[in-house]
């Protein structure tokens, strides 16, 4: 019993030693870290450049073949292959989250993935549709857009939420279920209507949930037409589960905002809430939980993440053509109804939001691009069910004059605040280092791009950042500090007295060269930097 009452004893007395032996010492933030071990971090004597020209002179271009255009892509994972669904009737599913193979033939009678969609089509389209044909087109017409397909484990089925549409808000959203993720998907039946008028409204199921005199003191302005600044467009919809494994849709597009409804998992259908205006609960829309006033914001996702506790709403600013300023924000909330905040601790209702949300991506050209990325948005995310690593999925336009348009995966981090950090590369089987990387690795001169938050056509094009191995950041007419959590990836970066947080990561451009990059958050806006090796 003494002795091992001494060995006890001892081991407490060893612990308190390397306790208080590891003394971060330097003075400089993050120089211990992740392995709890000093870092010796040489005196900074100052930028080695003198000439900050930007220059791509000897880096190889490349580009991703995707190999299919999808607009709007959603995702699922099986196994290990990918599927994106996307609007237009059109998906594809891949191994490499890079190329994909097509699926479905757009606006068809032979399309495979929407099953008994024509056979139906009296029903699908009778509210919002082209009253002049049944068949849609992609003419301005009827449209089928932003499927979201998940697996419900409780019916052994999987379902698909889209929406159909005619008008910019005469709109409804739809429901398909099949025993196969790739189709076909068998119409189920309608759930949300948007976009009605005094006459239209008998159209729709409004009346089996709320009152006439509800509804009319409600989803009308000026007692005719539809209150579209308060109440939303029903379209976008994008299905999730949360941490108690409940069923959840989030929907909307400019209007009234973006709305959010849970599902019943035995039915897929809606759940219809009781009201409660003093927490934006509306009886047939659900909850109102980010913009309204007709500002832009749509393509609403909610990814939950376990390990930081947070659901992560991402949503999409601007016009969605090449020019519209069309990009990624980021709102999160420790509850699946809220309150979603950005990095300011502020959410958007019916105000001007472009200040509002972290943005992740917009306009921008990196080296070895072939072409400026334009127009960056309406993602959906995902966690790796094989080895837990979180992608953003969207479509992006071009710097060429054209509206053509791809879908990219790119692969983010939270940094130490629990903030996404989208990689600048699209995604080519990069794996982070769990224990950073050496100070060597990290020094070096840097093609760095501030993504700011503004909503428009500009395309953020690099200056060049050298991170002295001391920790100094020197660039023309700019300075600042880099840090790092040591025995880690996270890092910081301070330039001109901002601070962003983020990772360092090394992956491979576009142009198949290895690079070492970082992504980092701050005040709402995303940096990145790009560092080629000698």
């Amino acid at each position: 019993m003494k002795k091992r009452l001494l060995a006890m004893l001892l081991g407490l007395a060893m612990v308190a030693t390397l306790l208080t032996g590891c003394d971060s010492g330097t003075g400089n933030p993050g120089a211990t870290g992740g392995n709890n071990q000093k870092e010796d971090i040489p005196k900074d004597s100052g930028p080695t450049v003198t000439d900050w020209t930007v220059s791509y002179e000897g880096i190889k271009t490349g580009n991703v073949n995707a190999r299919t255009s999808v607009h709007d892509p959603s995702i699922i994972q099986v196994d290990n292959t990918y599927y994106i669904f996307g609007s237009h009737m059109v998906g594809g599913k891949s191994e490499n989250l890079r190329t994909w193979n097509k699926l479905g033939n757009g606006y068809t009678k032979t399309n495979s993935i929407y099953g008994n969609l024509w056979d139906t089509s009296k029903d699908v389209f009778k509210y919002a549709g082209d009253k002049s044909s049944l068949i849609p087109t992609d003419d301005g017409g009827t449209h089928v857009w932003a499927p979201d397909v998940c697996y419900n484990p409780t019916t052994g089925l999987y379902y698909m939420y889209y929406c159909t549409t005619s008008t910019w808000n005469a709109s409804n959203l739809c429901y398909a279920t099949s025993e196969n993720v790739e189709g076909p998907y068998e119409w189920q039946g309608a759930l949300i209507y948007s976009g009605f008028n005094n006459s239209t409204i008998k159209e729709t199921n409004v009346y089996d949930v709320v009152s006439e005199s509800y509804a009319k003191s409600k989803y009308f302005a000026g007692g005719l037409s539809y209150n579209h600044r308060d109440y939303p467009n029903a379209i976008d919809p994008s299905i999730f589960f949360d941490e108690d494994g409940r069923w959840w849709m989030t929907y909307g597009s400019w209007s009234g905002g973006i709305y959010l409804l849970e599902l019943d998992p035995q039915t897929g259908k809606v759940i219809h809430p009781e009201a409660d205006p003093a927490n934006n609960v509306d009886p047939y829309f659900g909850k109102k939980i980010l913009g309204g006033g007709h500002k832009s914001i749509e393509g609403p996702y909610i990814l939950y993440d376990k390990t930081s506790g947070y659901y992560y709403l991402f949503v999409s600013y601007g016009s969605l053509n090449r020019e519209g300023g069309y990009q990624i924000r980021v709102f999160r909330s420790e509850t699946v109804d809220g309150n979603y905040v950005d990095m300011n601790g502020k959410t958007p209702f019916n105000t001007s939001h472009l200040s509002y949300g972290l943005k992740l991506s917009g306009n921008y050209m990196l080296p070895s691009l072939k072409t400026g990325y334009m127009a960056t948005g309406h993602n959906s995310a995902f966690i790796d069910k094989n080895d837990g690593k979180m992608y953003i999925v969207y479509h992006t336009r071009f710097n060429d004059g054209s509206e053509r348009h791809s879908p990219r995966v790119k692969q983010f981090f939270l940094n130490e605040e629990g903030w996404p950090c989208m990689l600048p590369y699209a995604t080519n089987g990069e794996t982070i280092s769990e224990t950073g990387y050496e100070r060597d690795e990290i020094a070096g001169v840097y093609y760095f791009i501030n993504q700011a938050t503004t909503v428009d056509n500009n395309v953020a094009e690099p200056i060049m950042l050298e991170l002295t191995a001391g920790g100094g950041v020197y660039g023309k007419d700019v300075e600042g500090t880099w840090t790092r959590t040591y025995g880690t990836y996270y890092m910081k970066i301070t330039i001109d007295g901002k601070e962003y947080s983020g990772v360092f990561c090394k992956q491979k451009d576009e142009g198949g060269t290895e690079v070492m990059t970082f992504s980092a958050v701050g005040n709402n806006s995303s940096v990145w930097g790009v560092k080629y090796y000698e």
